[in-house]
């Protein structure tokens, strides 16, 4: 596991390929309601963000398709991996995501899995998609940087 610099967190799980397909307008800090065996398995290093998001729905968001594996020791306890889990958000942020999220091409994407002062936390962006020439640009712009940054290094 990953120490995060930051905030002296753990962190689990990153999404890489969410920074790829699309622009990250913001992001937010949430926690996340899990069970014994979950936190367990996290700990262990055991989720995959790859095709999660986040919806808003009731007034409340909920986390979908985040891939949490059984715990090893855990019976009867373990849950579905793939269960929706709802995030923990003020009102307040939750009518704002809500309005973010209205626009067309604007997403909730959860970016890193972390524990926090042994709490465990979401990075959430919101997250507007790329278009296949919006990728090609950044990695254009990403092959410059490195070619002046060996140049000057010299």
């Amino acid at each position: 596991m990953a120490v995060d610099k930051e905030d002296g967190g753990h962190v689990v799980a990153t999404n890489r390929k969410a920074r790829y397909d699309y622009t990250v307008v913001e992001t937010i800090e949430t926690g996340i309601v899990l069970t014994g065996t979950e936190v367990k398995s996290l700990r262990q290093g055991h989720a995959n963000l790859g095709d999660s998001y986040a919806l808003v729905k009731n007034g409340e968001v909920w986390l979908v398709g985040t891939h949490i594996s059984p715990y090893d020791q855990g019976s009867y306890s373990n849950v579905e991996p793939l269960r929706s889990r709802k995030l923990l958000l003020h009102r307040k942020e939750i009518r704002k995501l809500a309005a973010q999220t209205v626009d067309k091409g604007v997403t909730l994407i959860p970016l890193k899995l972390y524990f926090s002062k042994n709490i465990a936390k979401v990075l959430l962006g919101v997250c507007r998609g790329k278009r296949q020439y919006d990728r090609r640009h950044d990695i254009a712009e990403r092959e410059i940087e490195r070619d002046i940054r060996r140049r000057y290094a010299r």
